[in-house]
């Protein structure tokens, strides 16, 4: 069990996606389960999980958030194994990508807030799409 800087237990996050590569076409349905263990006793005031993506890199970092869902409470306490499963229907753009200068990335959150106020994020990627890596090209001399 690992522990946060004020001695509490860590939670880790296993997030599993119903495709085993994280690949994803535009416009594909996306399905997650994630359970969370290794809490200790300490309640559990709400969990959020969510479908993003963001930016990487050169200039201003940007983000947005595809699909959004709040729990109030511990939702593994409803769920027979402790799993708990989110679906969402992934946009046609903007694509993964891995740019030079910027990269586009997607991933699944999952937020747990404590009753004590603190905070834990996990977050897992995954790619949109099937754009190949950008690559820096040098002009030759002539």
């Amino acid at each position: 069990m690992t522990r946060s800087p004020e001695g509490r237990p860590s939670p880790v996050v296993s997030l599993q996606f119903d495709r085993a590569d994280r690949r994803y076409e535009p416009g594909a349905p996306f399905t997650a389960r994630y359970r969370v263990e290794g809490m200790g006793d300490e309640p559990i005031e709400a969990v959020e999980h969510s479908v993003l993506w963001y930016t990487e890199g050169k200039g201003e970092e940007d983000l947005g958030v595809h699909f959004f869902a709040r729990i109030e409470g511990d939702p593994a306490t409803t769920a027979s194994d402790g799993t708990v499963t989110f679906h969402a229907r992934l946009p046609v753009s903007p694509l993964s990508y891995e740019g030079v200068i910027v990269k586009v990335r997607w991933c699944a959150r999952v937020r747990i807030f404590f009753r004590s106020a603190r905070d834990f994020v996990s977050e897992h990627v995954f790619e949109v799409g099937r754009l190949p890596p950008a690559r820096l090209v040098t002009a030759e001399a002539p």
